[in-house]
């Protein structure tokens, strides 16, 4: 991301200045961030996840979206589109143009953008009531983290490698990484001397 606007917004104006735009923008706290380009293993890995979501919610009042769609984190006065996101609320289900109660995020990650959506963003998705469970799928290597909040409200890593299958809770869906990866072209791995693979 980088930054399009310097002097503050406040919410109203983000969004009121956003809808004259010709692409996106996320918001934080008073300043706009362009959303860049995505790889075609990221758009197809988006799809992915966001093909089995609905195939899997159809018939139920869950909603699954994809990175059109904004969230709006109210607490930390900032709206963000995520590459695939669900909400049970029927709140949400009024909201046009932004929800706010979303129960699954997920990010899939890019060189550019890997360090934030580990860090700082999942600390302000973290600061929404309703997220049950945050996943980061790497776009380079078969690997997705799901990180899941516990009843005691701490966050918990659950890795998923090569050959497993990836369980979303929040969701009550088990998708095997080959369904996450699926037509995606991954480079084979840099092998260092002595098998090390990088």
């Amino acid at each position: 991301m980088t930054a399009a606007e310097t002097l503050p917004f406040t919410a109203q104006d983000f969004l009121d200045w956003e809808s004259l735009q010709p692409t996106k923008h996320e918001y934080v706290q008073g300043e706009t961030f362009a959303m860049a380009g995505a790889s075609d293993a990221h758009v197809t890995i988006s799809l992915n996840l966001a093909t089995a979501l609905k195939q899997h919610l159809r018939g139920t009042p869950c909603r699954s979206y994809i990175a059109d769609m904004k969230v709006r984190a109210q607490a930390v006065d900032a709206y963000f589109y995520p590459d695939v996101f669900v909400t049970y609320s029927p709140a949400d289900a009024g909201r046009d143009s932004a929800k706010e109660e979303p129960t699954l995020v997920v990010e899939v990650l890019s060189p550019s953008t890997a360090a934030y959506d580990r860090g700082l963003k999942f600390e302000y998705y973290r600061s929404l009531p309703s997220l049950q469970e945050y996943v980061l799928v790497d776009a380079e290597r078969q690997s997705v983290e799901v990180f899941r909040r516990n009843p005691a409200g701490q966050w918990v890593l659950f890795p998923h490698g090569p050959g497993t299958t990836v369980e979303l809770a929040s969701v009550d869906l088990r998708l095997p990484m080959a369904a996450v990866y699926e037509d995606v072209a991954l480079q084979a791995p840099v092998k260092l001397p002595g098998n090390w693979p990088i």
